[in-house]
């Protein structure tokens, strides 16, 4: 079928007026992407793209990612017109509380969207994660017979998401293992927010995204024929390169008086709406579209079912001749996790002395064989952070059923690729670096949570605790600042038992991200403690590690390789001294009030918390009258023990501390 120029033409035209009266009416939003990519949208919603507005989560459709998410009025009047379950009320509510249509597209609230966009250059890496999980889906359902899945990822990027550094190294990767199913579609409009694009950047973008591996292609984007023959190019060129496609554009075409300045990227325009719809057009009625551009949609929508059932046909027949595969595709969609899997990992020996980053690895080997979709990542470190799947293979070009993916150093393109293989829905995303490079990785995990995307992050190296390699590598401040992110879990297991349980409650929490912190060093198992009691207190964040006899007079709170000198004070200060080991703040927080009344009474007043790091979040339990012992400081170089004594992260501050409280 050819495609219809005059009707394309008309609905892009409108889409520009849909976007100019959002933005106008809610005085806020970015006009510059939407009025500029107009017609790039025509074409691929009313007619490259395969999707089903039906079906808004179809696992055999392309994916589009708006890595610009700032012109979201962009992607949604394109949802509402091709026929999403987005009304015109929703886009009149355009940035207004509770609306479908929030200022940057959110996963899970607006049917369309496949990720959370906003900050710049996430979307890329989103797009490259998906990419990924396409790759993984082919080569593990696919079968000789029946090919369920064959799809791109699309991406729509702008300047500012070049400019991002976490969207190079996100393309760096995509080059290096030949995702020729991801097409970056490059909005090359000579504009940023502040000035010309000359201000800030005089590279041959290019240039080098074909030094990344990426097939380069350049054309006008406002010449619709343009745009397919570049697009149906690059989806129909299976060489083991991913596609960029330079799309030069007009920002805020159809407002003269702004179009190619920076004053279009954002609502600088909106004071022009008026006069930008006559020259365009359109009739006085706001939020216009012409019952043709309705037709024509539901004339193509009608295509694209015809299409999906086609699809769902050989959906059909390959479930019936492959019952074991359409059983693991299911549990991967519905993120099931196995109800026995804390039974899967064997008991650590009694007198095992293990550092809790080596007690993951050996935690994670039954729960992979269990959970044949979770797949797990680290940026260049598997050799420190101990998280290999054993005979996962790796993930490369040639082997996309491996299991092990090699990020490079990369940990803020390492997350965000994380983040972009969860949107995909299949498979369980995990990746692995030092605690300390949290930082690097922020901005994506922050969006993981608000996205709630079950990631696993197995950070190790968890604290001063590392050693000599001094206050670089020492997070002292990281645990506490990812605790206030919301939804977000933060787990640190004082021994090996309690790392079993951390890896099983990462597991089964679906609805948002969890990281686990894990020790370099040595930490001694904790057999005064039943091993049940340790695995599942881990599941409830919190629990008695120690019960006092007789009257309870002090509470003394600890977690991660610090439990043990909590224990050890303990013993030293007498009968009435209860241990609470709270190894996750979050999951005890969402225990019910009686159980955290059990664990932690409120009759006690005099607490102690101790933790080698920030200790500003401990007050939550410790109250004004306690002690808190932690660092304010960063660390020193120097073996890992003498620099926990140097700043009195041992037993004896714990029972100084104790007798000074009254």
């Amino acid at each position: 079928m050819q495609m219809n120029f005059e009707a394309l033409s008309r609905a892009a035209t409108e889409a520009r007026g849909l976007c100019m009266d959002a933005v106008q009416a809610s005085q806020s939003g970015h006009l510059g992407l939407p009025l500029g990519c107009a017609e790039i949208g025509a074409v691929l919603y009313g007619y490259a793209l395969k999707h089903n507005p039906e079906k808004p989560r179809w696992i055999g459709r392309d994916y589009f990612v708006l890595s610009a998410g700032h012109g979201s009025m962009f992607l949604y009047a394109w949802l509402h017109m091709s026929g999403y379950d987005l009304p015109m009320s929703e886009i009149k509510r355009f940035r207004q509380l509770h609306s479908r249509t929030p200022g940057h597209p959110e996963f899970g609230d607006t049917p369309g969207v496949e990720c959370t966009t906003g900050p710049l250059g996430q979307g890329v890496g989103n797009a490259v994660g998906i990419a990924v999980a396409c790759k993984m889906a082919v080569a593990r359902f696919n079968t000789a017979e029946h090919r369920i899945f064959d799809q791109h990822v699309i991406c729509l990027a702008g300047d500012g998401c070049m400019q991002e550094g976490v969207s190079s190294e996100a393309s760096a990767f995509a080059g290096h293992f030949g995702l020729d199913n991801l097409i970056l579609i490059y909005d090359s409009n000579a504009v940023t927010l502040d000035a010309p694009a000359t201000a800030t950047q005089s590279e041959d973008t290019g240039a080098r995204f074909k030094a990344y591996g990426f097939d380069v292609q350049e054309i006008n984007g406002e010449d619709m024929q343009a745009f397919l023959d570049a697009l149906n190019n690059a989806k129909e060129n299976n060489n083991g390169r991913p596609k960029f496609i330079i799309s030069h554009s007009l920002i805020g075409k159809g407002i003269p008086e702004v179009a190619g300045t920076y004053k279009a990227h954002g609502e600088a325009g909106a004071k022009f709406v008026d006069a930008g719809r006559k020259g365009l057009g359109l009739p006085d009625e706001h939020y216009f579209v012409s019952k043709e551009t309705y037709a024509y949609f539901a004339e193509h929508k009608k295509k694209l079912l015809a299409d999906y059932e086609r699809w769902e046909k050989i959906y059909n027949e390959w479930r019936k001749k492959n019952p074991e595969l359409a059983k693991m595709l299911d549990n991967g969609i519905a993120r099931n996790v196995p109800g026995d899997l804390l039974a899967k990992i064997p008991e650590f020996p009694k007198d095992a002395k293990l550092a809790t980053r080596k007690a993951g690895s050996e935690a994670l080997q039954p729960i992979a064989q269990a959970m044949p979709l979770l797949m797990s990542g680290s940026a260049d470190l598997h050799g420190s952070t101990l998280n290999y799947i054993k005979g996962g293979e790796d993930f490369t070009r040639d082997n996309p059923k491996g299991r092990n993916i090699r990020f490079g150093i990369r940990e803020h393109g390492m997350c965000a690729i994380l983040n972009g293989i969860s949107y995909h829905g299949l498979f369980r995303a995990s990746g692995a670096t030092f605690t300390v490079f949290t930082d690097y990785c922020r901005a994506s995990i922050r969006l993981a949570a608000l996205a709630k995307l079950p990631n696993t992050y197995i950070f190790t190296h968890d604290s001063i605790g590392v050693g000599e390699d001094g206050p670089t590598h020492q997070p002292v401040e990281t645990i506490s600042s990812v605790r206030v992110m919301p939804n977000i879990d933060v787990i640190r297991p004082a021994d090996p038992e309690e790392t079993a349980g951390a890896f099983v409650a990462a597991m089964e929490r679906t609805d948002g991200p969890t990281l686990i912190a894990l020790t370099r060093q040595v930490v001694p198992i904790l057999n005064d403690i039943d091993v049940q009691a340790r695995r599942e207190g881990v599941l409830r964040g919190g629990y008695i590690a120690k019960k006092e006899k007789g009257k309870l007079d002090l509470i003394i709170m600890s977690c991660g390789s610090e439990l043990q000198h909590a224990l050890a004070a303990a013993k030293e200060l007498g009968d009435g001294v209860r241990v609470v080991s709270m190894p996750c703040f979050e999951r005890f927080n969402r225990q019910p009030e009686k159980y955290r009344d059990e664990v932690l009474p409120k009759s006690c007043r005099k607490r102690i918390s101790i933790e080698a790091g920030v200790p500003d979040t401990w007050y939550q339990y410790v109250g004004l009258d306690g002690k808190v012992i932690g660092l304010h400081r960063f660390g020193l170089s120097a073996p890992g023990a003498e620099v926990m004594k140097e700043f009195g992260i041992d037993a004896p501050h714990v029972i100084e501390a104790a007798r000074s409280l009254s």
